[in-house]
């Protein structure tokens, strides 16, 4: 039994080892949070057995110590309520380790995080562009190859790479960066040629992958953006690690991980890729100790799922070679919520995205977000809740009255606009369910969302095939741009979209993940600058610049009422109004020549003439009929007239 006295915890334990401290985590902390506990994993050969744990700094006591299964690592909690920035000393029995504690740049509620009046560029650094080439080969990681001939490998992108272009986000009329995650993913390439380039499977969450850079690169990075007025999104995985963490190697506990019965076999050989172990005599493994997640999300919400289908959603693991963490362990939750304030102090970064949101168990997420929310009520996070049905996504939402468990989740991902505009691109618009019916039909649904405004909406992303598969076709393209920007969503570009990027995902994902042109050495084709572009390629960065500058601070956007009208004669019309001013969006979802009938649209136009295409600036006259082309989207601004 634990016994607390004059800020000293005693404990008598079998010295096996002599104990040892190789690691804290987090490496630093800050003072004046609300949550003023603080719980340091250290790393360490038997710290597990260590007598006593020690501090005399001011304004620090040591709450509890958790002795884990792993005689490796041992849990301190402080409680830092009273405490003020310096360096405190803590004593494993005789050793003295050193830990800072530092000042806050700002407040909770100061910092700020993205919203409807930014438009999100989402990138993978390995994929954007290379700025030195000293750091395509890191000695002492595990064996990989840089080899931009191959899709599914690593092609050298890093953080320099990223920071020498920030003048080419500001030109296009972004205000903020998504990053896939840029935290060290230490797997080696697999024999079959894949490797972790997308930044998936965490093997450390104190540091960035040395491939891209530097934790001080990193933040360095962040600082410029502000400068420029770009905020940075910072891609988080809470559901899964990397095989090649050490809590694989290494589980602090026994509930560390689920399902890690089959970590115990054999693991001389294991395909990395798999996490499988091939029998002596070539046949294959026994899997009965894996568990495999369904992919399948309904259960998270059904009210009639069952107790089976709902652990191999949550329990099962997402692929073999990424163990699936168990947020139910307390003492890894509170890991991962400090590792999540640590970035936001540390970095400075201005929101979160967090991958495979509902694959991770429900309380515990909702536990971090809240604590978020308290801690930075200003600050956002939008979650992967990949279901095209709007009922699903709604209930993830804060506040939602569909569920009840509120998940304090502020911003939830659109697959329903995602997957209808993408079947939307291949039909004409019928006087029904086709084209851009589809559209509508899902947007229809927005009183299910406590806060349309906070969805964010998008094309396409690193997960699906490019909104232009193999083609190039700017006039469809232009129409999910022009309604994706206008409509009441927080909004994702994906990078490369600009200068009409495309591929599929048929072969594999690599071929949606294309190298930027003209962000690698020899690179003969460079769309970073107008010079370097094709004359399509300009032509759709121009049109899509346009109409991302004429967006920012635009208040009928973030702040205006959405009305939309059934499409009619294969015309789909959206209106945005704030006070008099309006917004009309207007599509033709058919290829062939349609007349809007203005008539029909005058509780938005009223006595209005004379508009502009904010786009195309050219002007059109609203007191008759507009003859529209093919496909052809308008994005008119006008001031309405009484």
């Amino acid at each position: 039994m634990l016994a607390l006295m004059m800020g000293t915890l005693t404990m008598n334990a079998a010295k096996s080892v002599k104990p040892t401290v190789s690691r804290i985590d987090p490496t630093d902390w800050y003072v004046g949070m609300k949550n003023p506990q603080l719980q340091l994993m250290v790393y360490g050969s038997g710290i597990r057995n260590v007598k006593t744990v020690t501090t005399d700094y001011p304004g620090v006591a040591i709450d509890s110590i958790v002795r884990l299964d792993s005689p490796n690592y041992l849990l301190v909690y402080l409680n830092l309520r009273d405490a003020k920035a310096g360096t405190m000393t803590l004593n494993f029995d005789k050793r003295k380790v050193s830990y800072e504690l530092k000042q806050r740049a700002m407040s909770g509620a100061e910092r700020r995080g993205f919203d409807i009046g930014d438009v999100l560029y989402l990138l993978m650094p390995d994929r954007f562009a290379s700025g030195r080439q000293d750091n395509d080969q890191i000695q002492g990681m595990n064996a990989y190859h840089n080899d931009r001939s191959k899709p599914s490998l690593r092609h050298g992108g890093d953080m320099e790479g990223i920071r020498q272009h920030l003048d080419y986000f500001t030109e296009l009329g972004v205000t903020a960066l998504w990053f896939t995650p840029v935290l060290e993913n230490n797997s080696p390439d697999t024999p079959n040629g894949y490797s972790t380039y997308h930044g998936y499977a965490t093997t450390d969450y104190y540091k960035v992958d040395p491939r891209f850079g530097t934790n001080e690169e990193y933040c360095q990075l962040i600082r410029e953006a502000h400068a420029k007025g770009l905020k940075v999104v910072m891609d988080m995985i809470f559901n899964h690690c990397g095989f090649e963490h050490p809590w694989v190697s290494d589980m602090p506990s026994k509930d560390w991980l689920n399902t890690p019965d089959w970590l115990s076999e054999k693991q001389s050989g294991r395909d990395p890729m798999t996490g499988f172990t091939a029998n002596a005599d070539g046949s294959e493994p026994a899997k009965s100790a894996y568990l495999q997640t369904s992919y399948k999300l309904t259960p998270v919400v059904d009210p009639y799922a069952s107790k089976a289908d709902l652990r191999e959603t949550v329990e099962g693991w997402f692929v073999p070679s990424m163990p699936d963490l168990n947020q139910r362990n307390p003492h890894l939750m509170r890991y991962l919520i400090q590792n999540s304030i640590w970035w936001i102090e540390t970095a400075g970064i201005d929101g979160i995205r967090m991958d495979t949101y509902p694959y991770a168990f429900r309380e515990p997420m909702a536990q971090w977000m809240k604590e978020l929310d308290e801690e930075y009520p200003n600050f956002n996070t939008v979650g992967e809740t990949w279901v095209t049905e709007p009922a699903y996504t709604a209930a993830w939402q804060k506040d939602s009255k569909l569920s009840e468990q509120n998940s304090y989740l502020k911003t939830v991902m659109d697959f329903s606009f995602f997957d209808k505009l993408n079947q939307a691109k291949h039909e004409e618009t019928d006087a029904w369910w086709q084209g851009l019916n589809r559209i509508y039909n899902s947007f229809v649904y927005d009183y299910l969302y406590p806060n349309p405004s906070s969805v964010l909406a998008f094309i396409e992303n690193h997960d699906t095939d490019r909104f232009l598969a193999d083609g190039r076709d700017s006039l469809m393209l232009k129409q999910a741009l022009a309604l994706l920007l206008t409509v009441r969503r927080i909004p994702q570009l994906y990078y490369g979209t600009e200068v009409m990027m495309n591929g599929t995902k048929e072969v594999t994902d690599g071929n949606v993940r294309k190298d930027f042109p003209g962000g690698f050495p020899g690179d003969d084709h460079n769309a970073f600058t107008r010079d370097g572009r094709t004359r399509q390629e300009q032509q759709m960065f121009s049109w899509l610049s346009r109409l991302l500058h004429w967006r920012q601070g635009n208040r009928v956007i973030s702040e205006g009422s959405q009305t939309h009208f059934i499409p009619y004669n294969g015309i789909y019309v959206i209106a945005r109004q704030w006070q008099r001013h309006t917004v009309l969006t207007v599509l033709n979802g058919t290829s062939k020549p349609a007349t809007m009938e203005v008539a029909r649209y005058q509780e938005v136009i009223g006595k209005t003439s004379r508009v502009k295409d904010v786009a195309s600036q050219r002007y059109y006259d609203l007191s008759k009929n507009i003859e529209l082309k093919p496909r052809q989207s308008l994005v008119l601004e006008y001031t309405m007239e009484e």
